[in-house]
């Protein structure tokens, strides 16, 4: 059937539909299903014959709009904000495992050359850092603390401080995707080469192990959290240039909403690196075996949680489903 043909005989039905979507009142929820079960049809139809039409751009808007309708009112259970973290958040990141990849990848990239930077030329450190960190840092390594700089306020305060300023790094990790995923990779891999910078000043000053051991106490969440924000962007970055079958403006609210779902999940784990920066990194004395177990927990948390309970589950429903439909 030509396309012409095709709109022609669900010109009406559609209008019918998209009229009923915008009517403020009460809708009859088994003539609304109905509706949506002939639109998903045609959608279907148009997907095999009609790919990059704008028949098909409308058929995915109509649909998206429709399945938000149906699904706003759905009754909840009591432990909605439970399944989100147990099931629902993991469950829908197991599908943006590549976009976390390519935000890793590009961190890494961006602290080896930091790292490299500053080996071969120590004013790359003042540069990055600036004088008055650098020379701080280097009186407290100077006093046989390296890591004296997380002393110099109170818990609590800096807690807190820490704690607000990671979020709002995450932030605007997230808010960068606006310009795209290159904006939010602009981001990482200028943060990427803060840190690497910042550990490289260590290893010049032959206190690497020894600092590198207290920073991560909370780093291993921190900057974990923050590739992770660094994703969130990515993914509302990626819907604005690949919109795919639908129109920008659809795919760019799609992908606003699935990295806000990233970015929420994040802020209980950077109030964890912030509790943990504030109240134990001070220790840097501390024993060793208490230092490694706990960067190990905390890198452990972050892959079983972001990496590898995701694509379990993931793997799990779908063998329920091919059980189901067998």
């Amino acid at each position: 059937m030509r396309e012409a043909a095709f709109v022609k005989q669900n010109k009406e039905k559609w209008m019918a539909f998209e009229k009923a979507l915008d009517s403020n009142s009460k809708i009859d929820p088994d003539y609304l299903a109905e509706l949506y079960i002939q639109l998903t049809n045609d959608l279907s139809f148009a997907q095999t014959y009609y790919k990059k039409s704008k028949t098909l751009l409308y058929l995915n808007s109509l649909a998206s709009q429709a399945h938000q309708k149906i699904y706003i009112n759905k009754k909840e259970s009591g432990n909605t904000i439970l399944e989100f973290w147990r099931k629902d958040f993991p469950l829908f990141f197991a599908d943006h495992q590549r976009t976390m990849f390519y935000a890793f990848s590009i961190f890494m990239i961006a602290v080896a050359i930091g790292a490299i930077s500053t080996i071969y030329d120590d004013s790359f450190t003042r540069l990055i850092l600036g004088d008055a960190y650098v020379n701080k840092t280097l009186q407290n390594i100077r006093e046989g603390n390296p890591a004296g700089i997380y002393q110099s306020e109170g818990a609590l305060g800096m807690s807190l401080w820490i704690t607000i300023n990671n979020i709002r790094v995450g932030m605007i990790c997230f808010a960068a995707g606006l310009l795209t995923s290159v904006g939010s990779g602009y981001i990482l891999f200028n943060n990427g080469v803060m840190v690497g910078t910042f550990f490289a000043m260590f290893s010049n000053e032959d206190v690497a192990l020894e600092s590198w051991s207290v920073i991560m106490l909370h780093g291993t969440i921190e900057l974990s959290v923050i590739v992770i924000c660094g994703a969130a962007g990515m993914i509302m970055g990626n819907s604005i240039l690949f919109p795919g079958t639908y129109s920008r403006r659809v795919s760019f609210v799609k992908g606003a909403k699935k990295g806000l779902k990233v970015l929420i999940s994040t802020i209980p784990l950077f109030i964890v690196a912030g509790f943990i920066e504030g109240f134990v990194t001070r220790y840097a004395f501390m024993p060793a075996i208490l230092k490694y177990s706990i960067v190990l927990v905390s890198a452990a948390i972050i892959i079983g949680y972001y990496v590898i309970y995701p694509i379990h589950l993931k793997r799990k429903n779908e063998e329920i489903h091919r059980t189901q439909t067998a």
